[in-house]
């Protein structure tokens, strides 16, 4: 293996994502691989990329949402991307927030339900 470029093989492990997932994200152009023949090879470019990807990934953020922020870096820069970022950001952080206040509160309803049947149970009620 050469230090600058992984296999397609070494990449899906190193991102411990599957094959599907990995030609999926190259179908959907977040990433390009180099091709010989029928291989293809990963260079630092789509490395970072693919890391930029998970990290999105890891924060909810919708995959169109990242190919959109990704190409800003090659069309306007690294500053237009930074400030693209924030924006996003910003989007998926009140996301979580809704989400976690919705999350709370089912698991009040949950567990007040919950107490309720024990309490019925019990013959305590």
């Amino acid at each position: 293996m050469s230090d600058t470029r992984l296999s397609f093989k070494e990449m899906c492990a190193r991102f411990d994502v599957t094959p599907r997932t990995l030609r999926y994200y190259e179908y959907i152009e977040l990433l390009q691989p180099d091709r010989e023949g029928r291989s293809r090879y990963f260079g630092p470019r789509e490395v970072a990329r693919m890391t930029l990807v998970m990290r999105g990934r890891k924060f909810g953020i919708k995959l169109e949402d990242i190919r959109q922020w990704l190409l800003i870096y090659e069309n306007e820069g690294t500053e237009a991307q930074m400030r693209a970022f924030v924006e996003m950001a910003d989007r998926q952080y009140a996301e979580l927030v809704e989400q976690r206040t919705q999350l709370d509160e089912a698991m009040a309803e949950l567990k007040k339900l919950r107490d309720e049947t024990v309490s019925v149970l019990s013959g305590t009620s």
